[in-house]
């Protein structure tokens, strides 16, 4: 099935998420939806999605009973700006990306009282550089408390950053630890988002795997 598997093959997704990066993936052996920093996806489908984290945060959230969730990829945990955040630019914050992605799962079914969420990332990867990663984890928990949803588990800190597989329609994680990182990629890549969202003018359980 896995050969020759093209995107049209792929479950269908809701058109805001026409962008973003699906695949098959063979080890899985499902469609997965691959999110970079600034981006969330949410499905009702039996899909994965994946992401790599240095001091960004993602939040896995779903609604076990609709049976769809999703999960975000943001840097910032908030905007101050006085001036409107464009769309385009609202999901580097945490709380536009928070609020974004909840409320997608709520208009395609979810419940606010059913949400339970998974938090993953905000590693300290960038050298010289304030630690958003501590500001990011604080954020989400400050918002997770703030908002009374159900906060299952969670894997934050460090210095190193994780890839992450969520499935919403069962709630499974995946996680590496990339402790064994031989370039600096992922500091490479924060250092430079950072460095371009902020000077840029604004317009369940987890399984631990090598």
């Amino acid at each position: 099935m896995a050969v020759g598997y093209e995107r049209e093959n792929l479950p269908s997704c809701w058109q805001e998420f026409n962008h973003i990066n699906r695949y098959w993936d063979k080890h899985s052996g499902m469609s997965t939806a691959k999110i970079l920093p600034g981006e969330f996806y949410v499905t009702a489908h039996n899909e994965a999605i994946t992401t790599i984290l240095g001091s960004c945060i993602s939040a896995c959230v779903r609604d076990p009973k609709a049976g769809l969730g999703g999960m975000n990829h943001f840097m910032l945990p908030i905007s101050n700006s006085a001036s409107p955040v464009q769309q385009a630019d609202a999901a580097r914050y945490g709380n536009f990306a928070m609020e974004q992605m909840i409320n997608d799962i709520l208009r395609n079914g979810g419940s606010r009282q059913n949400l339970e969420i998974k938090i993953f990332g905000g590693g300290r990867v960038m050298r010289g550089v304030t630690d958003v990663g501590k500001k990011n984890i604080n954020f989400v928990r400050e918002y997770i408390a703030l908002e009374k949803l159900k906060l299952l588990a969670e894997d934050v800190g460090g210095n190193y950053p994780r890839k992450v597989m969520y499935q919403p329609k069962t709630g499974k994680v995946k996680m590496k630890k990339l402790l064994n990182q031989h370039n600096n990629t992922v500091e490479t890549r924060d250092e430079s988002y950072f460095d371009k969202i902020t000077h840029q003018k604004t317009e369940g359980e987890i399984e631990l795997f090598d």
